[in-house]
């Protein structure tokens, strides 16, 4: 055989072989073992809540909570009765309706009656449902608190957020006359000033005793637990002071 020949010979055994592989082989896409199979992506479900971060306090011995939530300042969406099973709140915020809203974005405070069967003394897991979000929340327990059931005693009170530095205040008497704090300062290593404006003399308000929350924000303050809350500014206060329930 001449050299022409073998390399002639070669390439025929070579091509033979080239298109048996080819023959085994499978497209990819197909299904086959020996190709990837590529599926469309899920769609997202347009329904489902939005997550959103949430925070809360304990108020008023216990009685309360204050759950804080970020929106307009003007309108605090109220909530319904919640409800307390398997060792979770479950709290929903409703709109208000037929109101025009600012279009800022604060913290502000809807207020919750503590149902029977939650200890204030027990970490105490929270999920609140609104208009398309939800949040999830671990309140810190307590201890020494009333806990729901019986009068409150209108009086000031305070509770520490999860958020460094936030907490919630509740005051009671006019609900169209609400205090502004105009300061907020650390006094002492475990002490509060949040300074009221003094109304103007011929503010009008209302003659119902209701319940006002406030979101607060101070920098500063030493202790963790503990700390005291000084109101002061206003006559309506006389320099009230009140614990800060919980833990900076």
């Amino acid at each position: 055989m001449t050299r022409r020949r073998m390399v002639l010979s070669g390439f025929g055994v070579a091509a033979a072989l080239a298109l048996a592989l080819a023959g085994c082989a499978t497209p990819a896409g197909t299904g086959g073992t020996g190709g990837a199979t590529t599926e469309p992506a899920p769609a997202p479900d347009a329904s489902a809540p939005v997550a959103v971060e949430v925070d809360a306090a304990w108020l008023d011995d216990g009685r309360s909570i204050g759950i804080v939530t970020q929106g307009s300042s003007t309108c605090i969406p109220m909530a319904e009765e919640p409800t307390f099973a398997d060792g979770v709140l479950t709290v929903t915020l409703v709109e208000p309706e037929n109101t025009a809203c600012t279009r800022d974005l604060v913290p502000r405070v809807s207020l919750v009656g503590v149902p029977e069967g939650v200890d204030p003394a027990e970490d105490l897991d929270i999920v609140v449902t609104g208009e398309g979000y939800q949040g999830e929340v671990e309140l810190d327990g307590v201890t020494g608190l009333a806990g729901p059931g019986g009068e409150t005693q209108y009086a000031p009170s305070a509770g520490w957020t999860g958020t460094d530095g936030q907490f919630v205040i509740l005051t009671w008497g006019s609900s169209s006359c609400p205090p502004v704090f105009q300061e907020v300062v650390a006094a002492g290593p475990a002490e509060v000033t949040a300074t009221a404006e003094e109304p103007p003399a011929d503010q009008v308000c209302t003659m119902d005793m209701a319940p006002r929350a406030a979101v607060l924000v101070v920098d500063g303050v030493e202790a963790d637990d503990g700390v005291e809350l000084v109101i002061t500014g206003s006559p309506e206060f006389a320099d009230a002071r009140t614990p800060i329930l919980g833990s900076n």
